[in-house]
């Protein structure tokens, strides 16, 4: 069986400006809107389905286990910023502990359709318990890191007799951002959206992590790359309106009624927090604060196991994938 290279050595070489024969630096070749060019370190299949009448595509990994199987399926839901195949170094470690891994690009991200619908994460659990019934998968561990531990939440809520575990990886919205960032309408982050740059995004990104590394780049040239093609402004609009979802769709308030074991795992150095920008310095600093509300999640979640992690930032499994890859794995082994 042929073993494909890993998408950041793909991506980095499909990244790379080609050698010049002058001093010129080669323009940027731009991304599609569902990433069309770009190389993925596993195969990735597609769910047609209907939205609110309209036909879609759901982009997924399906990786089997490449150790003996423990008849376990982990599901991977990403963060705002992303898509699946940042789960890479997480899809490796797991599918070599025996376990199956599903990696759905959400619905308006990644490799899947980007439609002109109302986005919840309501829709978002519904289409990726889809995915898992056209698989034949009945329960598995729902893992989501940032924006994705708002739809494990969600999925978890949905769906407790599917939901085996729940794993939430410094996920967002433990805390209810309409108490301290004012509302600003879909129109006022759609022009954001437009107006981000590659510096502005690589900004952004540096605030994910403790330490910057050159190998975080890919995942803000795959952004930026996108921003300039000819279909960016639907892009954009589909990241406005996600946005919006975030804001105005809080989970925090039903922490207390999931029902699965849960284990919470903080990079203690995070700060991330919708609104930034948005509100006074000394309210921003009361925002974002991550061992607190590590803390607070995992008093509020009934069965709920809370790992910190010193000096790890926004998102331990890039940044500290062993004792990630270890509390995980140590969970899913009691």
């Amino acid at each position: 069986m042929s073993i494909r290279p890993s998408v950041l050595a793909l991506s980095a070489l499909l990244l790379a400006a080609p050698p010049a024969l002058a001093q010129s630096k080669a323009p940027v070749e731009p991304l599609g809107t569902a990433l069309e060019g770009l190389p993925s370190a596993f195969p990735v299949q597609y769910l047609s389905t209907q939205v609110e009448g309209q036909d879609v595509r759901l982009a997924y990994l399906d990786v089997k286990p490449t150790a003996r199987a423990n008849g376990r399926t982990v599901v991977l839901l990403h963060g705002k910023n992303f898509f699946g195949a940042y789960w890479e170094p997480t899809i490796r470690a797991l599918t070599a502990e025996g376990f199956r891994v599903v990696a759905p690009d959400q619905l308006g991200f990644g490799r899947s359709s980007k439609p002109d619908v109302h986005y919840s994460f309501h829709t978002l659990a519904s289409l990726t318990k889809q995915v898992l019934d056209s698989l034949g998968i009945k329960q598995a561990v729902i893992l989501g890191h940032s924006m994705g531990g708002m739809l494990a939440t969600r999925f978890a809520l949905m769906y407790p007799q599917a939901t085996e575990r729940l794993i939430l990886e410094n996920p967002i919205g433990l805390e209810d951002y309409r108490e301290k960032a004012p509302w600003q309408p879909t129109e006022a982050y759609y022009k954001e959206q437009l107006a981000v740059t590659e510096e502005s995004t690589r900004k952004y990104h540096h605030t994910y992590y403790v330490k910057w590394k050159p190998e975080y780049d890919v995942w803000v040239q795959v952004l930026y790359r996108q921003t300039l093609g000819g279909d960016y402004p639907r892009l954009a609009q589909v990241a406005a309106r996600t946005s919006q979802m975030i804001y105005e769709q809080p989970v925090v308030h039903e922490f207390p009624w999931v029902k699965p074991r849960a284990l919470v795992v903080i990079g203690q150095e995070d700060r991330t927090f919708i609104g930034r920008g948005k509100v006074p310095a000394d309210v921003a600093a009361t925002m974002g604060q991550y061992p607190q509300l590590g803390k607070k999640t995992a008093q509020a979640i009934p069965q709920a196991t809370l790992v910190e992690l010193p000096g790890v930032g926004h998102i331990p499994h890039l940044e500290a994938p062993e004792k990630f890859h270890a509390a995980v794995l140590d969970f899913l082994a009691k």
